[in-house]
């Protein structure tokens, strides 16, 4: 136990003062025409010190938050818009995605057109089957990006067996720790493998989530971009690493928003059940049936 409590406290520790460390020295991992420095940016961006500097902030802001509650509410309600406003803005990729998938059928099934050529004085050209494949981009885009604003919306499907009968005390109190318990842990995983996932498919040679520091510096000598362009046919999609791209963006939003999601709970669970909703910038239907479905699974149903 005492072993654990000193990784802990060890870990914050180094965590917190790591980010004057980082913050006084930009140039030792920002500065990616040295190799070394891209390095130490790709080692520390799956890190435990990089955890523990995450961490110690959150801790920081939620002390000052309860000392100051107006404070955390301006953190949650920033925290909040940005989910909204990504959200709101690559939603569209639904629409986009159709809008092709209606052009590929004309123009291959009508028109037998081979190619498409796209752009002004540089023409980007790709054959239909790429931009076939291209549709499950969209849908990644929808997938990873909108994740945290569903969750502002309430529209992630909750088991309301037991906490639909629940008081507002005990709605938050639940809320409180399944982000704690289950979702901040669940996108730390995701994260620190999804982070070494997508610099192996960026860079050679090949980033293993294993790797200390000093042998990264080794390999660093060789180090060299060398982005993924396989496709699974000759002709199909070769942009991959996109998907990538998007699994750590996922994950760092929806742990953001988890602490955005646990600071309004606490929030609300201080304040009281008038307080349930405050400051939230929901959507509205225009439709009274999808409204009803909807509030069927928001936050305080």
């Amino acid at each position: 136990m005492l072993d654990i409590l000193s990784f802990i406290f060890g870990g914050l520790w180094s965590g917190f003062s790591g980010i004057f460390i980082a913050l006084a020295n930009p140039a030792a991992w920002l500065d990616w025409s040295e190799a070394s420095a891209k390095i130490r940016f790709i080692y520390y961006g799956g890190s435990t010190e990089f955890f523990f500097a995450v961490f110690s902030v959150a801790l920081i802001v939620t002390g000052v938050g309860l000392a100051k509650r107006q404070v955390l509410w301006t953190t949650v309600r920033g925290i909040e818009w940005t989910s909204n406003t990504i959200g709101r803005f690559f939603a569209w990729a639904g629409l986009l995605m159709v809008l092709q998938q209606v052009m590929i059928v004309f123009l291959q099934r009508i028109f037998r057109v081979s190619e498409i050529s796209l752009g002004f004085g540089i023409t980007f050209t790709r054959d239909l089957s790429w931009y076939s494949e291209e549709l499950k981009l969209y849908n990644a885009m929808i997938v990873a990006l909108c994740t945290a604003y569903t969750l502002v919306q309430g529209g992630h499907v909750r088991v309301d067996l037991f906490y639909a009968g629940m008081t507002h005390h005990g709605k938050k109190i639940v809320d409180m720790v399944g982000s704690l318990i289950f979702l901040m842990p669940t996108m730390v995983m995701v994260w620190f493998f999804g982070w070494f996932f997508m610099w192996r498919h960026l860079v050679t040679p090949k980033i293993n989530t294993t790797d200390t520091l000093e042998a990264l510096d080794r390999k660093s000598r060789l180090l060299k971009w060398n982005v993924e362009t396989i496709g699974f046919s000759p002709n199909g999609f070769d942009a991959y690493f996109l998907f990538k791209l998007l699994m750590v963006a996922f994950a760092g939003l929806m742990f953001v928003q988890a602490w955005g999601f646990f600071w309004r709970s606490l929030l609300e669970l201080i304040e009281g059940e008038e307080s349930a909703g405050k400051y939230s910038d929901l959507d509205t239907l225009d439709d009274e049936i999808a409204a009803a479905a909807a509030s069927a699974h928001g936050p305080e149903n």
